[in-house]
């Protein structure tokens, strides 16, 4: 008997049933959600007690947001400064909730402890490879109750 045969048709169903059980690829994910991704800051408005300011981020300071199925972290710094202490970082993070347009930060890691285990929640939206949110940054005991519009861009 000859199994060459039967040995090739069994590695092919098995071929075959693992790629049919392959995970999603990056786009597909991001196309399904599409907050999914890394984003870059590129502008900003705080809006306080009444005024208005814009915020134009330096071009030697870089924010990244990157947000997967069910967590967002968030890294800032300062490009060229000094290879030491001094260099100013600001990092933070935690799982995220999605509903339609609304999209709540649950910040969970944050160098300020007032900040963490609060929940901010922006309306987005998307316009191409722009992500825009808005919402209130508002954390009690501190001088923080402002809303934010943010605009990201998808990083490629």
């Amino acid at each position: 008997m000859n199994f060459k045969p039967l040995a090739l048709l069994s590695l092919s169903v098995a071929v075959f049933a693992i790629a049919c059980n392959a995970p999603e690829k990056k786009e597909e994910k991001a196309a399904a959600n599409p907050i999914i991704g890394t984003w870059r800051l590129v502008s900003g408005v705080t809006i306080a007690s009444g005024k208005t300011e814009q915020n134009s981020y330096p071009k030697d300071q870089q924010m990244i947001k990157i947000i997967n199925d069910t967590h967002f972290a968030f890294l800032n710094h300062i490009v060229n400064t000094p290879k030491d202490s001094s260099n100013k970082f600001d990092a933070g993070g935690g799982a995220y909730t999605l509903k339609g347009d609304q999209y709540t930060e649950h910040l969970d890691y944050y160098k300020d402890k007032a900040w963490e285990g609060k929940p901010f929640t922006f309306t987005i939206t998307f316009s191409g490879d722009t992500l825009i949110q808005k919402g209130i940054e508002k954390v009690e005991g501190t001088n923080i109750d402002r809303t934010i519009i943010e605009k990201y861009l998808r990083v490629k």
